[in-house]
């Protein structure tokens, strides 16, 4: 078969391509004289065009909130007697081992010895003889023994009020002041609050107060062993209010003679055996020398113008509970 002529249609169409392309100047088909770099930098840009360069915010650190202190917390160093395997020599002290001249009139001071230097504990009189009068050397007497690191503990006397000192602290007190015993008793509760007072104001710390029951020459006691009684067991209710555990110095004859067959629950016991020896006074730890049914924890003697003492069996394993450490 012969191919057919292009149609006039055609023809027309492709006059009209080749204005169109004559009309375009032919740019589009020329090389650019540009020669391409071939490195990865961007192309340079209008600087009319460029976007601006804002400086890049430095790094910021991120504050870690510091975390705060643990509270400081001082707990004080508490100081606990040791134990010891046998028998602890001491001593004890009052007004009579103040310098002399000090004191009530009544009780003028003696200038007697202080402990040996072989003490490892002392026990500290409250007193000048009778209650509601101090010890007028305590302060110096703990001092002598802090500077000594010794243990420590506590005694006081009571005495029988005047009428003046039972008006005055008669209904002072715990007790049913409307009734002579009761009064009684609250002056015996005043006497162990002041002796409370004195000690504290001396800076002694003791884990226990013993109570000195025997004759006190000038203040005697009545002849009412009911009425002394009361008296003595004011001061161990004085004592006991304020957190001290009490004991009992005395020996059983002095005690009776004083208070009768009081009992204050068989609290544990100091024993006096007078002008006698360590032995003697070791001797006095057993069941048959008890006062009012405690039991023995230290034993006195006095040898060469000191008052000597000794720990009872058993006691030297828990000096804790009878002496504060210095």
């Amino acid at each position: 078969m012969q191919p057919s002529r292009p149609s006039a249609t055609l023809l027309v169409l492709l006059l009209t391509v080749l204005t169109l392309l004559a009309a375009c100047g032919g740019d589009v088909l020329e090389e650019s004289p540009e020669t391409v770099d071939a490195t990865l930098s961007p192309p340079p840009t209008d600087a009319a065009t460029e976007p601006s360069k804002e400086p890049k915010p430095s790094p910021t650190r991120t504050k870690t909130r510091a975390a705060s202190p643990s509270p400081s917390i001082t707990v004080p160093r508490i100081k606990i007697p040791k134990s010891f395997d046998g028998p602890v020599t001491g001593g004890d002290v009052s007004w009579p081992q103040c310098p002399k001249g000090m004191g009530i009139p009544e009780k003028r001071t003696l200038g007697l010895p202080m402990p040996l230097p072989s003490a490892k504990f002392v026990i500290l009189g409250l007193t000048n003889g009778p209650g509601f009068t101090p010890n007028p050397c305590l302060a110096s007497q703990v001092q002598w023994v802090k500077q000594r690191r010794l243990m420590a503990a506590a005694y006081a006397v009571s005495s029988y009020p005047d009428a003046d000192t039972l008006e005055k602290y008669g209904d002072e007190g715990p007790f049913d002041g409307g009734t002579r015993l009761g009064a009684l008793s609250n002056v015996g509760y005043q006497q162990a609050r002041y002796n409370i007072g004195s000690m504290q104001g001396a800076g002694l710390n003791t884990p226990i107060v013993w109570i000195d029951v025997e004759p006190v020459p000038t203040f005697v006691w009545s002849s009412d062993r009911r009425a002394n009684a009361a008296v003595i067991a004011g001061a161990a209710r004085g004592y006991v209010d304020a957190g001290f555990p009490i004991g009992v110095y005395s020996t059983p004859a002095l005690y009776e003679s004083v208070v009768g067959d009081l009992s204050l629950g068989g609290v544990p016991e100091w024993r006096a055996a007078g002008q006698t020896s360590m032995a003697e006074a070791l001797r006095r730890c057993e069941g048959d020398w008890s006062i009012q049914g405690g039991d023995g924890v230290i034993g006195q003697w006095v040898e060469d113008n000191r008052d000597r003492n000794v720990t009872c069996p058993g006691t030297s394993t828990q000096m804790y509970r009878w002496f504060h450490q210095y």
